[in-house]
């Protein structure tokens, strides 16, 4: 298919008007990006922002009998959690009185609505050895808005167990105050130091090196206080400030190095820096924006889980991206004009732009690759294949406190409950039963007592019991496995599907399982089966985006194909870390975990916005060369060579930016630093540099294919100026 060629003389694009705009007047734009921060920094600051994880799931069987709860039995309200009291010397009814003082104190503690007696005569809080017991501590809101000095007073108020030589830990719901602030502030400082060590080496000035680094970071600043004003009016995961930290600043940075390169490259072709930042802004800053809006309706995909919690998720990191985006064609720019010829002073080695000598290096290394793209291609498939392999043992579960470290007290606790009571204690499953009327039937009460104690893999069983009004049944069942365990999953399925039904059968009662445990496994249940949904939407719109910015089947298909292979790989990278425990000593974790259920879906959907970024890139540069010169070979070697150093340099600060955030104690976290730091490695090298070349090579002209009774139905979006 022969290019379409443009007219010589098209009137200036509205991009082109807008960075013309900036670089004229540097100084008031600045200063306009410097006001917002200063603004929204003052806003979030007065209104202090805060961020927890929803519960709801809609009408499941642990939401309902939650809301049962909730209804009917009034010493359940927001939320709890557990002191647990040990010693090693003697046993804690020795120590009655200190125990009792230490509830005295827990119960005057701000948010406190009641506090067991773990040595009550009829209490199943004291373990059969005496050492560990535990004290369930109910609260009048969610632990999650606990504000962090509530740590220091559980402490205070523990001092008179304490004093008695008894070791006190806290865990449930108090893991929200007791862990460790993450350390974000200092995960971002690191990953900024490393980026700007690559730009420096990349770009051989510091300036040139520092406008990228700079732009990013006033993008993310702005970005997170969008967040917060938005999180006033809506509930924010606690993982959304750093999700839109991780990938603001590694796009932000990527599309200022993309502008600049392509800036430097054109004042050496002799223009001067006002139209070369309007150049700039109308193709590198087109591809930018292109780019920028596929990874944010990647994001936005995420609502089609049907789950608020992934799809605020998603939200989050949009305002990063649109903020980004928005820096790099008005802020950069601006920022380039005011430097202009200065930008490579403070050298550090000799200054090179693009490679555009057709025999440099990259030109070199296209020949080759063109001399044998199937032995290429080959490879590379072969590479990310063996990679991708680990991912066929992908357990999806939720990575609970028995993953912290063992530093942490909620850890302790978690340890401490399992070793007293088995390792079930950690994760009760809650039986409701939701009856008709207000009478009293012992003999249900009994029958569903004996038919919970004889399920397999149970236990424990609290006999049922009436609640405060008489409405419902209530009866707790203790699992013989912990909560991230298959097996209690499969135990709730039973209890659901078999037990329930069967104990209340001809009674015209309906029973629930609930609980925080239960209702972990139906959101793992149902991420796990939206996950498919995700997926496929956001392949639907990364294949519209490529064919219509492109006008090609082709290119559209390679590139939905060939993400998918690097994405299977990252899961695979995710799988041998975590699961398998390959290198976890250093990551700090104590045991292997399985991947937290909602990762490999966030993950998709950032990975696949994140590759059609460097998608975009190559190939906006090859169909500018094919649309000038009509040869596909020559197109393909020089939008390599033109943009392999740069998405090197730009992957390169991408996965130091998101490595730098393995250093946070949260494991969720972790596994999001290590599967996005690998897939966008693995994309901008095995996927960009050598699948991607290999494949146009291979179909030559047959790239630019496009049905002609298609073409009028696509959208006409161009990505280079």
């Amino acid at each position: 298919m022969a290019p379409r060629h443009r007219p010589r003389h098209a009137p200036p694009s509205a991009l082109h008007r807008l960075g013309v705009a900036s670089a004229r007047h540097p100084g008031r734009v600045i200063a306009l990006w410097l006001l917002v921060v200063l603004a929204l920094g003052t806003l979030t600051r007065a209104q202090r922002p805060t961020y927890q994880d929803p519960t709801s799931l809609g009408q499941t069987q642990g939401s309902i009998g939650a809301a049962l709860l909730a209804a009917h039995v009034p010493s359940i309200r927001e939320g709890s959690g557990e002191v647990v009291f040990s010693t090693t010397h003697g046993t804690l009814a020795s120590q009655a009185p200190a125990i009792a003082a230490t509830r005295r104190n827990l119960a005057r503690l701000p948010h406190v609505v009641a506090v067991t007696d773990p040595l009550a005569a009829a209490s199943h809080a004291l373990s059969p050895t005496g050492t560990i017991a535990y004290a369930t501590v109910t609260l009048g809101v969610s632990p999650r808005v606990l504000p962090p000095a509530f740590a220091q007073e559980l402490v205070h108020a523990s001092a008179p167990a304490t004093r008695a030589g008894l070791r006190v830990d806290f865990g449930g719901g108090f893991d929200q105050v007791t862990r460790p602030r993450t350390t974000d502030l200092r995960a971002e400082m690191l990953g900024v130091g490393v980026a700007l060590v690559v730009l420096t080496v990349s770009f051989g000035s510091l300036l040139g090196a520092l406008i990228p680094l700079l732009s990013a970071v006033v993008g993310v600043t702005i970005g997170l206080g969008l967040l917060g004003l938005v999180a006033l009016v809506m509930t924010f995961a606690t993982a959304s400030p750093t999700l839109a930290a991780m990938i603001g600043l590694g796009v932000g940075i990527d599309y200022a190095v993309f502008l600049t390169t392509r800036f430097r490259q054109l004042l050496l072709e002799g223009r001067g820096p006002v139209d070369a930042a309007g150049v700039v802004t109308a193709t590198s800053g087109r591809a930018v924006v292109v780019a920028a809006s596929t990874v944010a309706v990647a994001m936005l995909g995420l609502y089609g889980s049907g789950l608020s919690f992934i799809g605020l998720l998603g939200l989050s990191a949009v305002f990063a991206i649109v903020v980004a985006a928005a820096s790099a064609v008005t802020l950069v720019p601006a920022a380039l004009a005011l430097a202009g010829r200065a930008i490579d002073r403070w050298r550090v080695h000799r200054v090179v732009a693009e490679a555009t000598a057709p025999d440099d290096g990259w030109h070199r290394y296209a020949a080759r690759v063109a001399r044998h793209p199937w032995r290429v291609l080959a490879l590379g498939v072969a590479a990310l294949a063996v990679i991708a392999l680990p991912a066929l043992s992908l357990q999806l579960g939720h990575v609970g406190d028995g993953a912290d470290p063992t530093s942490f007290s909620d850890r302790r606790a978690y340890d401490l409950l399992a070793q007293g009571f088995g390792p079930g204690a950690n994760g009760p499953l809650t039986v409701v039963v939701d009856r008709d009327t207000r009478a009293t039937p012992p003999t249900l009460a009994a029958r569903l007592t004996g038919d919970l104690s004889r399920v397999a893999d149970v236990a424990a069983v609290v006999p049922a019991r009436p609640s405060p009004d008489g409405r419902l049944l209530v009866a707790t069942v203790v699992p013989a496995t912990d909560p991230s365990s298959s097996a209690t999953a499969a135990l709730f399925t039973t209890l659901v599907d078999t037990t329930l039904p069967r104990a209340l059968a001809g009674t015209g009662e309906r029973g629930y399982v609930t609980g925080p445990t239960a209702l972990q496994i139906e959101f793992d249940t149902i991420v796990s089966s939206r996950t498919p949904v995700i997926v496929l939407l956001v392949i639907l719109v990364a294949f519209l985006l490529i064919a219509s910015a492109f006008r090609s089947l082709v290119l559209a298909l390679e590139a939905a194909a060939l993400n998918l292979l690097s994405i299977g790989a990252a899961y695979g990278v995710l799988v041998a870390v975590f699961q398998w425990g390959w290198g976890r000593a250093l990551l700090g974790l104590p045991a292997r975990v399985p991947i937290e259920s909602y990762v490999p879906m966030i993950m998709f959907a950032i990975v696949f916005g994140l590759s059609m970024d460097y998608e975009v890139f190559l190939l906006s540069r090859i169909h500018e060369a094919w649309t000038r010169t009509g040869d596909n070979r020559a197109a393909v070697a020089d939008g390599l060579a033109r943009t392999g150093r740069v998405i090197g340099a730009a992957a390169l600060i991408m996965v130091s930016v998101f490595l730098s955030f393995v250093t946070t104690p949260l494991v969720v976290v972790k596994q999001l630093s290590i599967g996005l730091s690998a897939a966008v490695l693995l994309d901008a090298t095995v996927v960009r540099l050598v699948l991607v070349p290999s494949t146009m090579f291979l179909l030559g002209e047959r790239n630019w294919w496009l049905p002609r009774w298609l073409d009028p139905l696509l959208p006409g979006l161009r990505v280079e100026g």
